[in-house]
């Protein structure tokens, strides 16, 4: 379904005048601070996010999964629900796919369609953590790190054919991420498993236009449970610099062992000029991928400060970031739970924007421990929300996203034009 712009007009006239008084009071409070609001603004309505192609139907676990119906079934549909939640944000304006749960039959049309809904095409995903049918040759002891020639070369075609994918629908990136490792000692060489990784890697390398990138992912465990051959940031990190200038570290929020620093990994990254992007989620205990925001907001903000820094203070020349939601939905419906990690993202990023970092580094410089940590929770506390609303409000989206989803029944209508037990494809 389209949500026409007179919906969404009629929709915010019911919520202008409380929104022009909460935003007249911050905006106020902003500027007696020396905070630009129209600056913030800019930067805000710049910020959009990609949505992935695997996140549009119910998640599960291995225990079970309960389906939300109305699904996309289909590459078309999934284009639709992304553009839906682009015509309520104004910041969801490309999508992800993963191939080869997304492989368009007539690239043209795809095309046209994610044109309609004022979408491109982000980071093309690879997949090598499970079999297709009539695969020749298993993943199961591992793909790009496999002992074996032709399952590496397998994977490694596989690679390059999503590349050729990505190149017809105007993508300029690909992500990879491997499920490769071990679940007992003694089963991998360590050493000898990151050597054809790397070699793996590099061959695909070789394949990327001149103006792409490679986003290499990293995490601890899971699938395997002893060892993963790219565990960690420093791993990937390596690797990058083994393929070349156009390959860098990809940073999923749940990619990390509990307690982990992951801003100091973001800041280090981006001095270094080797930080390609995000996967943003939450988590509680592991890679749980939950709503972005939703276990550990102060984090999240914490990131956005090292981001926004790293940003404005780039001597490495580190390139345009590229933001992605990941995240599986087992229990709420998958629309809304990305409504509230777009929210989320832009939340953190609002409040680092407001941060007073001349201030902030005097602090820095004068060991004044306790003015550095008020001045970053002073950010943190503050209320930007009307902010975000200003923001989507000058963009033409809803004032309430969410609020206009539910009025609109749009699960209800989803459930209605395609079916009550559906799944979207890859899931």
């Amino acid at each position: 379904m389209r949500v026409q712009q007179e919906t969404i007009h009629h929709f915010n006239e019911k919520y202008r005048r409380s929104h022009a008084d909460t935003f007249a009071f911050l905006k106020l409070q902003l500027e007696d601070q020396g905070i630009s609001t129209d600056d913030v603004l800019a930067r805000l309505m710049e910020l959009q996010v990609a949505i992935p192609s695997w996140a549009l139907g119910a998640g599960g676990t291995r225990f079970g999964r309960f389906s939300t119906g109305g699904e996309p079934g289909n590459l078309d549909q999934k284009i639709e629900d992304v553009g839906l939640l682009h015509a309520l944000t104004r910041s969801a304006g490309a999508i992800s796919l993963h191939i080869p749960w997304d492989i368009p039959q007539d690239t043209a049309a795809t095309k046209e369609l994610a044109t309609s809904y004022d979408l491109i095409f982000d980071a093309v995903n690879s997949n090598t953590f499970q079999d297709q049918n009539g695969q020749p040759y298993s993943y199961k002891f591992g793909s790009l790190c496999h002992a074996g020639k032709e399952e590496r070369q397998l994977a490694i075609d596989h690679n390059i054919e999503v590349i050729q994918y990505g190149r017809e629908l105007g993508s300029k990136s690909i992500t990879v991420w491997l499920a490769d490792g071990s679940s007992f000692p003694g089963q991998l060489n360590f050493r000898h498993a990151l050597e054809r990784t790397q070699e793996s890697l590099q061959s695909i390398y070789k394949h990327l236009p001149e103006d792409w990138k490679m986003y290499i992912e990293y995490k601890p465990y899971e699938p395997n449970f002893y060892s993963t051959v790219i565990q960690d940031w420093g791993t990937s990190f390596l690797l990058a610099n083994a393929c070349g200038p156009k390959a860098f570290t990809l940073v999923d929020l749940g990619h990390h062992l509990p307690n982990t620093n992951i801003e100091q990994i973001v800041s280090t990254l981006m001095w270094q000029g080797k930080l390609g992007g995000f996967h943003f989620n939450d988590s509680k205990y592991g890679d749980d991928d939950l709503t972005v925001g939703s276990i550990k907001p102060y984090q999240l903000f914490l990131i956005f400060n090292e981001l926004v820094y790293g940003m404005e203070n780039n001597p490495s020349n580190n390139p345009e970031l590229a933001w992605m939601i990941d995240a599986s939905h087992n229990l709420k419906d998958p629309l809304e739970d990305l409504l509230q990690s777009l929210e989320a993202i832009r939340l953190a990023y609002a409040q680092a924007l407001i941060i007073d970092r001349e201030a902030l580094e005097a602090a820095r410089q004068h060991n004044d421990v306790t003015m550095a940590q008020e001045m970053l929770q002073q950010a943190f506390r503050t209320d930007v929300r009307p902010l975000l609303r200003e923001a989507r409000l000058r963009s033409g989206a809803a004032l309430d996203p969410l609020q206009l989803f539910r009025e609109l029944g749009v699960r209800k209508q989803l459930i209605r034009d395609r079916g009550a037990i559906t799944v979207a494809t890859g899931l």
